[in-house]
């Protein structure tokens, strides 16, 4: 199945890859696709947990932080993590698409 899948270093998970479209695949390897798909996308939410503990973190050390460019610094990891967060979402609710494409 991972050739159907890439793994996506920011993010942290496997993303859909598909060199055709998907209905171009017999029922049976959508199928895979969907049980995989499924699978990662099970994984998103304590990924994102994960990355809302980073965030706490930083906003811990942000509110004691004195020092401009430091605050500037963990401002701009704070951003990015969440910006990580919103993007996870998005895959998260992609599965109504695979799973409409697979199903069709």
């Amino acid at each position: 199945m991972r050739d159907f899948f890439s793994f996506d270093e920011r993010l942290g998970i496997q993303i859909p890859d598909f060199p055709m479209e998907l209905a171009e695949y017999t029922l049976e390897i959508q199928q895979d696709i969907l049980l995989y798909w499924e699978q990662v996308r099970g994984s998103i939410p304590d990924r994102i947990s994960d990355l809302e503990h980073q965030i706490n973190q930083k906003q811990a050390l942000l509110s004691n932080e004195s020092n401009f460019p430091l605050s500037c610094k963990l401002n701009t990891e704070i951003a990015e993590l969440a910006s990580i967060i919103n993007d996870l979402w998005l895959w998260y609710r992609t599965n109504e698409v695979v799973s409409t494409k697979v199903h069709q």
